[in-house]
């Protein structure tokens, strides 16, 4: 079980976003920053989140959208709907995003104890980009458009020499939004600027396979992508926790 509510924190910027907390029972063994798909923090994302939560997290979803569309959440068959807010963000507004979403587990049940991130989608980017700006224990991307240049993102390769944290990245080989040329180079860069990294491509997924709400939901390649990012997350957060303590 895990306790859910939603809460309002100041960005540096001088707006406010709503952010989606989920609490474990008991203490929280680490913090935990769950960065939205292009639709939202909608069902899907609480749900993973509170998932988080029952395994021992202290997560939160911040709303990446705030700024366009406080609480919109769009349709998986609408993404005309979704372009405006797409549209309207960027990465000063991102990175401010996530500084005040590590600032508030920083100062909650968290204190003191390893944050990492993971995310989905364009919340798989905003990951990658949360292990430039704070002090992860590591990071997780779900096939993250826009860490290569896409049509959407101005790309993050000439940035990753200044990754702060190891990298899991998880990626759809069926997926006709990133190719494998913008996979290769993006381990290709990491694998230059010696960072730490673990590559996975599942062959028959697609795109948002981990979203069961989708058509392209792939329960095979989840129930092996689930415990693969358990063991990551807990994996370098025991290696934090040590670094600390030394």
């Amino acid at each position: 079980m895990s306790q859910t509510e939603y809460i309002t924190i100041p960005v540096s910027d001088g707006t406010s976003m709503r952010a989606f907390v989920a609490r474990p029972e008991g203490k929280p063994h680490a913090g935990l920053l769950v960065f939205q798909e292009a639709f939202g923090v909608n069902a899907h994302i609480r749900d993973v989140t509170a998932r988080f939560a029952r395994e021992g997290y202290l997560a939160i979803a911040p709303e990446l959208f705030h700024r366009t569309g406080p609480g919109f959440e769009g349709s998986y068959t609408d993404f005309a709907a979704i372009m405006p807010h797409f549209k309207g963000l960027t990465d000063a507004g991102l990175e401010a995003d996530i500084r005040a979403s590590f600032d508030w587990l920083q100062h909650s049940e968290a204190f003191g104890l390893p944050i990492s991130a993971v995310g989905y989608c364009m919340g798989g980017r905003t990951a990658c980009l949360a292990g430039l700006v704070v002090p992860l224990a590591c990071t997780i991307s779900y096939y993250g458009g826009g860490i290569a240049p896409s049509q959407f993102f101005p790309g993050l390769l000439d940035r990753l020499k200044e990754l702060r944290a190891p990298i899991l990245l998880v990626w759809g080989g069926k997926d006709q939004h990133i190719g494998p040329e913008q996979v290769q180079a993006v381990t290709g860069v990491l694998r230059s600027a010696g960072k730490a990294y673990v590559n996975v491509e599942f062959s028959d997924a697609d795109h948002g396979f981990f979203c069961d709400a989708r058509a392209s939901y792939n329960p095979v390649a989840v129930a092996q992508a689930w415990p693969l990012t358990l063991a990551f997350l807990k994996s370098h957060e025991g290696a934090s926790a040590r670094k600390a303590d030394a």
